[in-house]
């Protein structure tokens, strides 16, 4: 297993929600067992689907863009600086309101599972 990940390396793909993710460390490639580390990238314009995990907790941390986030009723607006904790079974997705791509950093514990992923 590696210890490290090099960006320009990493293919991104689709997730269940529809965004476009990197995973930037995974248990199934690297040298970590509980978590992982992603990159979400959010169109202009483009909704995630609302979605739940029922074991995995997740922190979004943007890291470009704006948007706005549905977490369970709450819809609130998220910047560049914004950090979000979304507990295992909470309703959430995002939606990027402005004219560039959104990016968020996404930390999972347990690490992120199509399986733990229902669409709603």
């Amino acid at each position: 297993m590696t210890k490290r990940s090099v960006y320009r390396k990493i293919a991104p793909y689709i997730t269940k929600d529809g965004s476009q993710i990197r995973e930037l460390l995974h248990p199934d490639q690297h040298a970590i067992r509980q978590q992982s580390l992603a990159e979400a990238i959010v169109p202009p314009g483009a909704t995630t689907l609302l979605h739940r995990h029922a074991v995995t907790e997740e922190i979004y941390h943007v890291t470009q863009g704006s948007g706005e986030m549905t977490l369970a009723d709450e819809k609130f607006a998220i910047a560049v600086g914004d950090s979000i904790a979304i507990a295992p079974g909470t309703p959430h997705c995002v939606r990027n309101t402005g004219s560039t791509a959104l990016h968020i950093l996404c930390c999972c514990a347990p690490a992120y599972s199509h399986a733990d992923t229902e669409l709603l």
